[in-house]
């Protein structure tokens, strides 16, 4: 049966941004995050890390773009084909949605890496690895609408202080426009100046994103610059 238009809009015991926001923030940007790195992060991130080295060793020209929680790999794809110089890396922590990648239908190209991989260990490897990383994409995260799971939102998580630290630029969007505002507002907590606005195109990069436009849903876009 095709769903494709049938998409809910979220629904929050939250009316605006999360009061414990800043609390949360504030704690995470002044404590290190000292959780030990999983044996597999390590090994998978040793293993990309000379797959990175290799790749930007061919050319002066060459770069890289991240795509987290980039679940079956459609945006990954669609971000190859329009970066033709750049290795897209894609990150998952299903291996179930990782293994979907249906690349033949949507283009034909090489210059991306999908992979199944725990966020909180590969973004701190990665940021301390200082990649040249022109471009981070979190399309559409999970939002854990319920206020409870603040912490469980990327920008309230203890990871998120090595977001800065990763790339050039972020690119976020949700079909929850709190958790983009949520978002903005830690990275002003960080020192950052975010821009947040509607988010329209005529091409969709993500299954999510097809199913949401298809059912009226909005999108929301948040882009910020970092001190790289």
């Amino acid at each position: 049966m095709d769903n494709t238009g049938n998409s809910r809009s979220i629904t929050s015991n939250q009316t605006g941004v999360h009061e414990d926001l800043n609390k949360v923030v504030v704690k995470h940007l002044t404590h290190e995050f000292k959780k030990p790195y999983a044996p597999f992060s390590l090994e998978t991130f040793a293993q990309l890390n000379q797959q990175v080295i290799d790749f930007l060793a061919q050319d002066s020209s060459r770069y890289i773009i991240l795509d987290s929680c980039c679940g079956v790999g459609e945006s990954t794809v669609h971000l190859a084909a329009n970066h033709p110089n750049a290795l897209v890396i894609g990150i998952d922590k299903s291996e179930h949605r990782v293994e979907k990648i249906e690349h033949h239908l949507v283009h034909q190209v090489s210059n991306f890496i999908i992979l199944r991989g725990d966020l909180n260990d590969l973004w701190r490897l990665i940021a301390k690895a200082e990649w040249q990383v022109k471009e981070h994409f979190l399309l559409y995260p999970n939002p854990w609408p319920k206020a409870k799971h603040l912490q469980r939102r990327w920008h309230g998580s203890a990871v998120f202080s090595s977001i800065p630290c990763i790339a050039e630029q972020i690119t976020v969007r949700s079909n929850w426009s709190i958790y983009v505002d949520e978002f903005a507002e830690a990275l002003v907590i960080a020192g950052f100046e975010p821009q947040v606005a509607e988010y329209k195109s005529d091409e969709a990069m993500t299954p999510f994103e097809r199913k949401y436009w298809a059912s009226g849903q909005q999108s929301f876009q948040l882009t910020c610059r970092f001190n790289q």
